[in-house]
């Protein structure tokens, strides 16, 4: 009996256990149409779910959706998966994606996300549980739009103002986790979805741990009370010990972002494109990527990516001359006597301060005096970004696999709630983009985005900053793990872990 008892006990641990992770900042809008910022969309892919979704080798696959196929060039039908449900037990139909598309173009709906749904002629629903989608013309990403989460008509139908409803921070999807609390500044619960189609996750718990200082999440690290974590390079080059290397496995991946320092193009110092270039060239890239990530990381050459057809291997990141920045400066009214004068505005979270104090050192050489503004992440995006009331920005992209380069740098994303905030508009960019749309040839398509990457990187709107590497370690208790092209958890419901 007391064997017995012994058994019991282990597998109700098991089965019972908690996954520990680590949010720096707090969500803003935990809804997925509105999330714009990264602890918002981190917390919204364990709550919902699309039609369809990357797999760990990149390629797109069903989710929510049986199956799609292409009956013409404009014409996309899905078959849904049948006996779906919310997490409050209704059952998932056709009307969700309906609802959703038409959310998402609502007047009084502000989103980035709208851009991708602008192509669509229509969404129909055909029966409960097929929807067809035509567009307007042939679209580059008429699939991978449908990667945005699908929201629930029955709760939301009537709802009168989605932007501020409390729907936002007490979310319910279809998705494998539900929302177990969530305050402001506090851990974040999440809680097993017993009914989720795929199965009901191995975690019956994940506990985002509020750690809003990164050495705070490192301390947690080395205690082992997070499983899964980030490390920066100085603390992989100089502070982890072989207990952490014994509990932890560590993995090391190029990232799919990059930071940059953004210009208000509407501001009188930036509308001047010599101001701009002096400055590239009062930057030291290569000086970023050794201090900051001792070299986990790379220099930033433009707006898309390595390793994507858009990213152009002939455009190079200037080297240093602040000879040329103070020739330029001078040209543009700027001298000793009469210096170059702006505030950079940053968050807190993250290496932001760093690197603007590195900045800062580095254009002082060229004679430009620039302050520093360092706030906490959400009051930087609800007094700074949103109103758009700043000077110039330090700040980062997370990029998705196939780049679309209409929501940051479209001349028409510059509307409320886009992500052009600081006002970039090039009417020749504006035509490339509108023109790669409809191209669905891939060769043809990198062309022209070859050729927007250089446009963009020549009027230096942003300065291109570094492409740093991704340092994660996961707790080697847990099992299946493996990297991929999407990360480390991209299979998080099959994980198990014993909890003693």
């Amino acid at each position: 009996m007391k064997t017995l008892l012994l058994i019991l006990f282990f597998t109700c641990n098991v089965l019972a256990s908690t996954l520990h992770l680590s949010i720096t900042s707090n969500p803003s809008r935990i809804n997925p149409i509105l999330s714009t910022d990264s602890a918002s969309s981190e917390i919204t892919k364990w709550l919902f779910n699309a039609l369809v979704t990357y797999d760990k080798d990149g390629k797109v696959i069903p989710e929510l959706c049986e199956s799609y196929q292409f009956i013409d060039d404009t014409t996309l039908v899905f078959h849904l998966k049948r006996g779906v449900t919310w997490s409050d037990g209704v059952p998932f139909s056709a009307k969700d994606i309906v609802f959703t598309y038409e959310t998402i173009l609502s007047p009084t709906i502000y989103t980035p996300y709208s851009s991708g749904f602008m192509h669509i002629l229509h969404v129909k629903m055909l029966d409960d549980f097929t929807v067809e989608v035509k567009y307007k013309y042939p679209y580059f990403k008429a699939l991978e739009v449908w990667m945005m989460e699908i929201l629930p008509q029955h709760l939301l139908k009537d709802e009168k103002d989605l932007m501020t409803s409390k729907f936002n921070q007490a979310p319910l999807g279809t998705g494998p986790y539900t929302l177990g609390s969530f305050s402001i500044s506090k851990d974040i619960v999440l809680e097993a979805n017993k009914n989720y189609f795929i199965h009901k996750p191995n975690l019956d718990k994940i506990i985002f741990h509020y750690l809003p200082d990164k050495s705070a999440e490192f301390l947690m690290l080395k205690s082992k009370k997070l499983d899964v974590g980030s490390l920066t390079p100085l603390q992989l080059e100089r502070q982890i010990d072989d207990e952490l290397k014994k509990n932890y496995t560590i993995y090391e991946d190029i990232a799919h972002n990059f930071s940059y320092l953004g210009f208000n193009l509407k501001s009188e110092k930036f509308k001047n494109p010599k101001v701009r270039e002096a400055l590239s060239l009062a930057i030291d890239r290569q000086e970023l990527v050794d201090i900051l990530y001792f070299g986990h990381g790379k220099v930033c050459n433009g707006p898309f990516l390595p390793g994507t057809g858009a990213f152009n291997e002939t455009v190079k990141s200037p080297n240093p001359d602040i000879k040329r920045a103070k020739e330029l400066l001078k040209e543009a009214g700027y001298d000793e006597n009469h210096p170059l004068e702006f505030e950079l505005s940053t968050s807190a979270s993250g290496s932001g301060s760093y690197s603007a104090q590195i900045l800062q050192h580095q254009l002082k050489k060229s004679g430009v005096i620039m302050k520093l503004r360092i706030m906490e992440w959400q009051a930087f995006l609800n007094t700074v970004i949103m109103p758009r009331k700043f000077e110039a920005v330090l700040m980062g992209w997370a990029l998705g696999l196939k780049p679309d380069a209409y929501s940051i740098w479209h001349s028409e994303s510059q509307k409320k709630g886009g992500f052009n905030f600081i006002g970039y508009h090039n009417d020749e960019v504006d035509t490339l983009i509108k023109k790669a749309e409809k191209v669905v040839d891939q060769e043809k398509f990198d062309a022209i985005y070859k050729e927007i990457f250089a446009k963009i990187v020549q009027d230096n709107p942003y300065l291109f900053l570094v492409i740093p590497n991704s340092i994660t370690v996961v707790n080697k208790e847990i099992t299946p793990v493996s990297n991929s092209m999407i990360g480390v958890m991209h299979n998080t419901i099959d994980w198990m872990k014993p909890d003693f």
